[in-house]
């Protein structure tokens, strides 16, 4: 049979099998992500999946649009938005999350309100409560497997002021807040198992930075002539050590160019919107301490 006849015979409306629900049971095609030539940061601009560190459920970062520098993590499945309070709300267009609801029955919500290892919100509707359950049973299995170690609780600022559990380091000539203490900074960077790498940004072998003082320079009405904050001072360093703490490197992984698997956690430091992280205090009370706290 000539192959043109073949073609005329094949139906161009081939029945495509669906769910119960109406929705299509074909798996979505593997999409093929590329990375800007001029990206500063290596990463690809739709969402960064990456694995929660305290629950070890799946989380999906996307770029946001309401202000805040740094993106926000959402589980990774669509709710319906009658079970999801309104504040909770995210819709994702094109790759950017939007912390408002779009009008269809369905929405997205950030992990922190599911994720099993804090505390619940205490707007929980029965839907989420079963969720989160269920994200609770993966995090314990991962724990019996040994997939998963439970990292140590973060030392309480109420009861121990000059440990800070979210630093200003300055670095490049910007300070910056970090997300975890200078000694939890996890490395941003991808392993060959195309994993994120496990090590901390601060390490033995490598130069350290220094704590010192630094003038607070407040622009509100709350400012004091003289006061100070304590800032974790990486300014001394070589410019490649600089860059591999903004880059949330491990030494080694200080050269690599492949795509980040998750952001990096350093976010512009602000005085006006992280006023309650200024610590007057060194850690340890010391003048100078040449490791990280």
């Amino acid at each position: 049979m000539p192959p043109a006849t073949f073609t005329a015979m094949c139906s161009a409306n081939a029945p495509t099998p669906h769910r119960w629900d109406g929705t299509s049971a074909r798996l979505p095609r593997s999409r093929f992500l590329r990375v800007d030539a001029d990206s500063p940061t290596g990463l690809a601009r739709a969402a960064q999946s990456t694995r929660c560190p305290d629950c070890g459920n799946r989380v999906d970062w996307h770029p946001r649009t309401d202000g805040d520098g740094r993106p926000v993590g959402l589980h990774p499945h669509e709710l319906p938005a009658a079970a999801v309070p309104a504040i909770s709300r995210w819709h994702v267009s094109s790759g950017i999350a939007h912390p408002a609801h779009d009008g269809t029955p369905w929405c997205r919500i950030p992990h922190t309100a599911l994720c099993p290892a804090h505390s619940a919100p205490a707007a929980l509707t029965p839907q989420l409560t079963t969720l989160r359950r269920h994200l609770a049973l993966h995090t314990r299995r991962l724990i019996n497997n040994g997939t998963l170690t439970t990292p140590a609780a973060p030392p309480s600022e109420r009861t121990e002021p000059c440990r800070p559990a979210r630093p200003i380091a300055h670095l490049l000539g910007v300070h910056y807040i970090a997300g975890h203490p200078i000694g939890a900074i996890q490395c941003a960077a991808q392993t060959r198992q195309r994993h994120r790498c496990t090590r901390p940004v601060l390490d033995d072998q490598a130069p350290h930075g220094t704590w010192t003082l630094a003038p607070t320079t407040l622009v509100n009405h709350r400012s004091r002539p003289g006061q100070t904050m304590a800032v974790y001072d990486l300014t001394h360093l070589p410019f490649a050590e600089q860059m591999r703490w903004r880059h949330q490197h491990c030494p080694g992984h200080a050269a690599s160019s492949a795509a980040d698997p998750a952001p990096t956690e350093w976010e512009p430091f602000d005085p006006r919107l992280h006023h309650q992280h200024i610590h007057q205090r060194l850690p340890h009370g010391e003048r100078k301490q040449h490791r990280g706290a």
